[in-house]
This record gives C-alpha cells, structure tokens and sequence, in this order.
C-alpha cells in the first residue's frame, strides 16, 4: 500500500505506470463483478423457474402517457390601494410593497386611508 509521502517520491512516468495498473485492476474487478451478478441473477431466476433471459426486457416497454398540463387563465388582480396624490397608482396588495405606498406610510397615512 502506497502512502502519500510514497507516492511524492515517485517519478512523473512511475505514477503513470501506476494509475494504467490501477485502471486495468479496476476493469477486471468490474469484470469479476459483471459475472457474479450475472451467475447470482441466472440463479435467482432458476429459483422461480425461469431463464435471466425469460426475465429480462427484451423489448422497451412503452413510455407512459404524460398529461396535457392545462394552464389556467389568470385574471390580473383587483387593485386594493390608490396613491392619493396619484390615483393612477394602484397596488393590489400582494408582492413588493410600491414605493409610493411605502413613504405614505412613513409620512403618517394608514394603509386603509389609501384603500379603493
């Protein structure tokens, strides 16, 4: 087993050599690994009486059906409130607060002063 100060001690071409040797040990443990899935799968299904390849899908089976979402119509929002001094400026209530509503409020005006 290598050890970190091992391994900084090793030449640039040495831990090449040893990274190929390490990706070759672990292919040929996936492989070992593919083969005994496959010899306890074949198993499994002998148990029930069945091949793996009885078991296995063959065939794709077919994609779900997805539902047409439906998107509902939105009716904009009544407006609540009316800046006084502007009453083109209206604010429904909900979200973020509108300047003009805010510094009415700093000024000294009740909100239901300002209700439609």
């Amino acid at each position: 087993m290598f050890t970190k100060s091992d391994l900084k001690e090793l030449s640039r071409k040495e831990l090449e050599r040893l990274l190929s040797d390490v990706e070759k040990a672990l292919q040929a443990a996936r492989s070992r690994d593919q083969r005994e899935a496959r010899k306890a799968a074949k198993k499994a299904a002998a148990e029930f009486g069945f091949s793996l390849g009885e078991i296995s899908e063959t065939q794709p089976s077919a994609p779900a059906k997805k539902r047409a979402k439906v998107k509902k119509s939105s009716k904009p929002s009544k407006p609540m409130y009316a800046n006084p001094d502007d009453k083109e400026q209206t604010w429904t209530g909900k979200g973020r607060q509108p300047n003009w509503f805010r510094s009415q409020v700093e000024s000294g005006t009740t909100p239901d002063a300002m209700r439609i």
